[in-house]
């Protein structure tokens, strides 16, 4: 196998295979454009919602080991007890132990640690739609500065999977309350979203634009809002590749 299809594996399957060929291990195929934009939101790779730092996604996405290494993440926020921490020796994890409700101030804490250690984490619980975001949601706010509502805006459009339910929802509004003194009044008490304001969170392999704007910096609680400017906007420093790899640039073997 060449080196260059060793460092690109399928964005669906993670397999290595060419565009055009079927998977010889799973059979996936990307057989037309439907069929590939249909797949995003099941990709092998977990959403990205802050360049570089902050990724969001499921339990499958957390036993990549390859994957994992290749975006260079070597610490997980584990939201949910029953789920298995595979790679011990690998990775650093951090694991919420409650199964009702989210000790939201421990997963925060977790967060802001791997920021200061400038460190990329994943958050993931068993399907990335429920409990994870709900974590990122709450990092948002309480480090950020973000109201929730927009976190949660954030957060869809990168994840359109993205289904937090009622309760962790109201969990979410209370630790707003605990923040800022009061929740916001201007909105409906759980988020509506129509399929036309969520924007597609993978690109993974394509540049993303960028007019020179950039996001706010980590750790600002006066950043301004978010929907100043289009959120398709990345910093111009960051960047993706072999040179965020471990162990001196080599990949992982096939």
């Amino acid at each position: 196998m060449r080196k260059r299809e060793r460092e690109h594996p399928c964005g669906v399957c993670a397999h290595y295979h060419k565009k055009e060929e079927t998977c010889g291990v799973c059979g996936h195929r990307m057989c037309d454009a439907a069929v590939q934009q249909s797949s995003l939101q099941l990709s092998a790779f977990p959403s990205e919602i802050l360049p570089g730092f902050l990724y969001l996604g499921s339990y499958d996405n957390s036993s990549r080991l390859s994957l994992l290494k290749i975006q260079g993440i070597f610490h997980i926020l584990n939201t949910v007890p029953a789920c298995q921490n595979l790679y011990k020796n690998t990775f650093t994890y951090h694991c919420l132990q409650d199964e009702q409700s989210i000790p939201f101030d421990d997963a925060v804490n977790f967060l802001e640690q791997c920021e200061k250690d400038r460190a990329r984490v994943l958050v993931h619980c068993m399907s990335g739609k429920n409990r994870s975001p709900a974590v990122v949601v709450a990092y948002l706010m309480k480090s950020k500065g973000w109201r929730l509502g927009q976190s949660y805006q954030w957060v869809k459009e990168r994840r359109p999977s993205v289904e937090i339910n009622q309760a962790l929802y109201q969990q979410l509004q209370d630790f707003e309350r605990k923040i800022f003194g009061n929740i916001e009044n201007n909105g409906p008490t759980f988020p509506v979203f129509s399929s036309s304001s969520v924007a597609p969170a993978f690109n993974f392999g394509f540049e993303k634009p960028n007019d020179g704007a950039a996001l706010p910096a980590f750790g600002n609680a006066g950043t301004p809002s978010i929907f100043t400017s289009p959120t398709s906007e990345i910093p111009q420093q960051f960047t993706f590749g072999a040179a965020n790899i471990r162990n001196n640039g080599a990949f992982p073997p096939c």
